[in-house]
């Protein structure tokens, strides 16, 4: 019971915390180009926003297909079964400039300063390659991501996605906000392991998810805290970059330490064929 008590209490001074933080650097919030204010619009509206890399128009983005490119091939090449639970293959990318150098791009930083309120921290980017899967686990249930208050997911697609792909998929941040019935019935079964659709679809109806489709170089830019979320069943392989954004500290580092630490390999783009 104390120790409830106080959990509460120091999760109550937290908040306060973060608020005045939030006040304080209200005044210190970077300038955007008017081309970018959209993305925060949008971010501010919805928690997410879907551009492409050609509207972006960052420098550092043929060095970054490049390298993309340049690693991809030299992915999923072992054997896998249709019908088994096949984990992505992921290989963290931050050590190397092409990627970091994007994911770094002060355009992109000031766009996310203004959305997340406070100093950003970077954490890195992954490659990755999801496979054939015909049923839901791992991150293809319905999931909040909890490394931050608000935390910035970039991903950006690599091949074609179409339903086949298994395009991401997420719910309006209106139907599953705090102030919404929906909160409360949804975050006690999410909070423990995520749930598949047709427990969503009790709740929230598939009519309302939102699925995005697009072609290569399509840039998914979503608050992977605010929005319920996952990737869907595919019957085709997909390829995707993502990177990783919150408050800089964090609210929990010790989730974002995978974008540059040893948890999945890191190539070395110097040894592979370009």
């Amino acid at each position: 019971m104390l120790n409830t008590i106080k959990d509460k209490i120091e999760a109550i001074n937290s908040e306060v915390a973060y608020r005045a933080k939030l006040l304080h650097h209200a005044q210190k919030l970077p300038a955007i180009e008017p081309r970018d204010r959209h993305i925060v619009d949008a971010l501010k509206k919805d928690a997410v926003c879907i551009t492409t890399l050609e509207e972006l128009g960052f420098e550092t983005t043929p060095q970054l297909l490049k390298a993309s490119h340049t690693i991809l091939p030299t992915m999923g090449t072992g054997e896998y079964k249709d019908s088994d639970e096949n984990y992505p293959e992921i290989y963290t990318v931050t050590h190397i400039p092409a990627f970091h150098n994007w994911g770094k791009e002060q355009r992109l930083l000031n766009v996310l300063e203004n959305y997340i309120g406070l100093p950003v921290a970077y954490h890195g980017v992954q490659i990755r390659k999801d496979f054939i899967n015909a049923n839901q686990f791992s991150t293809m249930l319905w999931h909040r991501d909890s490394e931050d208050r608000r935390i910035v997911k970039i991903i950006i697609y690599l091949n074609d996605v179409e339903k086949d792909q298994g395009p991401f998929e997420y719910v309006p941040a209106s139907l599953t906000s705090i102030d919404n019935l929906n909160f409360y019935r949804l975050y006690p079964k999410i909070h423990k392991s995520g749930i598949n659709d047709e427990q969503l679809n009790k709740i929230v109806p598939k009519s309302a998810w939102k699925s995005c489709t697009g072609p290569a170089g399509t840039v998914i830019i979503a608050d992977t805290q605010r929005l319920l979320h996952h990737g869907t069943v595919r019957t085709q392989e997909r390829s995707t970059l993502f990177f990783a954004y919150t408050a800089n500290p964090a609210k929990r580092p010790g989730l974002c330490t995978q974008y540059w630490d040893d948890t999945f390999p890191k190539p070395n783009i110097d040894k592979l064929p370009v």
